[in-house]
């Protein structure tokens, strides 16, 4: 295998861990992971720390139920977790930017209750997860439109259909975010 020049690597080193079984094959999530996260941090717009990097677990309902519970004091599985550790650095958020966690008996079955694709419904998470490490919520009506009209870009330029429904007074094409966490165009 090649090694990689620092031209072609990744904005952000994606880290892929498996708690359970009966997930798909290995490198076809990795693959998908580590596309998700570069697609969240070029339409985001934000500056990463040299050596960036960031988790994403595939683990069961039975361990996110734990999580949750011990750190959202839910009681219940739910389809991903983020746990983010990012800090201010010099040259921007890192390197850690912390841990997607994700659940696969609750994935899989909101992709089948939904008629989705598998592929399509883990990106959409993993964008999701990846925007609360990077500062991004939605406790509240306004923060969740910013959110969604952001991960609703970032997938568009995954070819994935909007998630959240047909925006059609939204552009959502030209989304991005500036240092300070504000919608601008670009």
């Amino acid at each position: 295998m090649a090694r990689r020049t620092p031209a072609d690597r990744p904005p952000v080193a994606v880290e892929v861990l498996f708690e359970a079984d009966d997930w798909p094959a290995g490198d076809r999530l990795r693959s998908l992971a580590e596309r998700a996260v570069a697609a969240a941090v070029a339409r985001a717009g934000i500056r990463l720390a040299e050596h960036a990097e960031v988790s994403v677990v595939f683990t069961d309902d039975r361990r996110v139920r734990v999580l949750n519970r011990r750190y959202r004091r839910r009681d219940a599985a739910t389809n991903v977790l983020s746990f983010p550790s990012a800090q201010r650095a010099a040259g921007g958020l890192g390197p850690p930017l912390g841990d997607i966690v994700l659940a696969r008996e609750t994935v899989l079955g909101e992709a089948t209750a939904a008629g989705l694709a598998l592929d399509a419904h883990l990106n959409h998470l993993i964008v999701h997860g990846f925007l609360h490490l990077i500062g991004f919520d939605h406790d509240n009506e306004a923060d969740a439109a910013v959110m969604e009209k952001l991960e609703t870009a970032i997938l568009g330029q995954l070819g994935i259909a909007d998630p959240h429904g047909s925006h059609p007074h939204d552009d959502a094409r030209q989304t991005t975010m500036n240092d300070h966490g504000k919608e601008g165009a670009r």
